[in-house]
This record gives C-alpha cells, sequence and structure tokens, in this order.
C-alpha cells in the first residue's frame, strides 16, 4: 500500500519510467478515469488486453491511482487555506498531528519559513479558527501558524510526470 496515499501499489520511491504508451494511457484516463478498455485501446493504439495489462501494471507499481475527486464547495466546505506551521522539536510527529484531522487534505514538511505547510477544508471561517486556533496550536511543539485564506483556485491538474 502506498503510505502516502493510501492507495494499492508500492510504497516505496521506486522509479518506473513511463513510455510513451503508458503516458497516454494516463493522459486519457486524467480526462474521464472511468473510460472503458474497449474506448481506450484505440485511442492509445493497443488492444483492449493490452491495455489492461497496462493499466493494472500502474496501479499496482503505485504510478497512478483512479479515484473521484470531490468538489468541496457542493460538499458544504466552502473555506480553504494554507497553514504555515513553525515547529520546535519534532517535525514529523507535528506534521503527522496535523495529517490525522478530517480537514487537512495535504501535509508538507518544507525547509523555509514554515517548517509544515497545510491545505485544509472547512465549512466556514467559524470551523478555521477553530481548527487553528483550538486544534493545531494546541499540538505540542507548534510555535506559531500563519494562515492563508484561498480565495479562488485558479488551476488544479493531476498531470504530473505526463506532460
Amino acid at each position: 500500500m502506498n503510505e502516502l496515499t493510501g492507495a494499492p501499489g508500492r510504497s516505496t520511491s521506486e522509479v518506473f519510467p513511463l513510455d510513451d504508451v503508458d503516458r497516454a494511457i494516463v493522459t486519457e484516463l486524467q480526462v474521464d478515469g472511468r473510460m472503458s478498455y474497449a474506448d481506450l485501446a484505440p485511442r492509445v493504439g493497443l488492444s483492449q488486453a493490452a491495455v489492461r495489462q497496462r493499466v493494472n501494471r500502474l496501479l499496482e507499481r503505485g504510478v497512478m491511482q483512479v479515484v473521484a475527486v470531490t468538489d468541496p464547495l457542493s460538499l458544504g466546505l466552502s473555506t480553504q487555506a494554507m497553514v504555515g506551521i513553525s515547529v520546535s522539536g519534532d517535525v514529523r510527529a507535528v506534521a503527522a498531528a496535523v495529517a490525522a484531522y478530517r480537514e487537512a487534505e495535504y501535509i508538507l514538511i518544507t525547509a523555509g519559513r514554515y517548517d509544515v505547510l497545510a491545505e485544509v477544508l472547512c465549512e466556514d471561517n467559524d470551523a478555521l479558527l477553530s481548527l487553528v486556533n483550538d486544534r493545531i496550536r494546541a499540538i505540542d511543539g507548534v510555535t506559531s501558524t500563519e494562515v492563508f485564506s484561498i480565495l479562488k483556485m485558479e488551476k488544479m491538474t493531476f498531470s504530473w510526470g505526463t506532460g
């Protein structure tokens, strides 16, 4: 299991180079993750059986995963923010504690002004205030936080390494 995403597949950082056909498969599935093998095969120049084998290999290796991406606004999560967190002590322990919160979407351990960056989704500003003030700041080792409210998401893509 991939420890980062929770998806089936390898948890190692082993690199699996993609050939042009693999990239084409991933690109097509990024547009429509529910595309049938029958529809996908002619688009990438393979038989259905060969496409099925390629897709399964990509999934098993953890190179890709096919998931449902939700729209936070339609779920009542109208407040999105990045939280910069400064830490004294074990950065990994703080990152793990923040990652355990359901509001946390992405948690990054960084070098620079902040030790941890957290992307969070909340119902409203009151929920964001409660998360930051009552929960994140209460984590042992957190010395300060800075909240960056996201006013609008201009671009979101999932095409890493294929474009």
